[in-house]
């Protein structure tokens, strides 16, 4: 789940806004785990290290790696990388701990090696230019490399409330639309991602398209 709550720390809404979320969540099976991937609404733009304690102490760690059926998960906090003028501290112990995760992944005993960050790499392709939806040339370019030579396999992101995405020496960005606020022409949705020990298959779903058709043929064939 990324980008958990709208309303920025401090805002009126705030409260009410993380009391009915966390009150939505228990209405998910005990058998479905939960992950939150932490963005700008929760840490700011410029995050602190209040703004990260805060945000810990409601929701869990804002970086962290897991395990589930022999793939290797990374949960990133993408605003250390987006602007850490105000926590160099917290970027830096972030990074001692991506290089070791990345070291784990770089084995390759995994099947596969994810990452989740809520600011994309990049929108469209690697090279483009800098904007508020992407990271920084300099910073996106140094954690291509880095993923590349781990085998990340993909990237999952959000922030920029519309579908985009692109490819870089075989790791796959996908940046997926909103579940509310729409800034493009998309539908309200969620990206279905479907896991097998060979490959990793996702798509797009207009809640719609959900609730009337459920998920495609070739994805259900995949989940037997």
């Amino acid at each position: 789940m990324q980008g958990i709550v709208k309303e920025p720390k401090g805002t009126p809404w705030r409260e009410a806004q993380e009391r009915d979320l966390k009150t939505a969540l228990k209405g998910i099976s005990g058998d479905i785990p939960v992950i939150f991937v932490s963005g700008n609404h929760d840490l700011g733009n410029t995050p602190t290290p209040e703004t990260v304690d805060d945000y810990c102490q409601q929701w869990g760690d804002d970086y962290y790696s897991f395990w589930a059926g022999g793939v290797f998960f990374l949960v990133l906090n993408s605003q250390l990388f987006f602007d850490h003028s105000k926590c160099p501290e917290l970027k830096a112990a972030q990074d001692v701990w991506l290089r070791d995760q990345l070291a784990v992944a770089g084995q390759r005993k995994c099947k596969h090696a994810v990452v989740f960050q809520h600011i994309p790499l990049f929108l469209k392709t690697p090279d483009e230019e800098n904007d508020y939806f992407n990271l920084e040339k300099s910073v996106r370019q140094d954690l291509l490399e880095k993923f590349h030579k781990a085998g990340i396999k993909v990237v999952f992101s959000g922030h920029y409330h519309r579908n985009a995405g692109g490819s870089y020496n075989g790791l796959e960005m996908v940046v997926s639309s909103a579940i509310g606020c729409q800034l493009g022409e998309d539908s309200h949705g969620l990206r279905v991602v479907v896991v097998t020990a060979e490959k990793i298959v996702h798509r797009y779903y207009s809640l719609s398209k959900l609730r009337d058709q459920g998920l495609d043929k070739d994805l259900l064939d995949l989940l037997k």
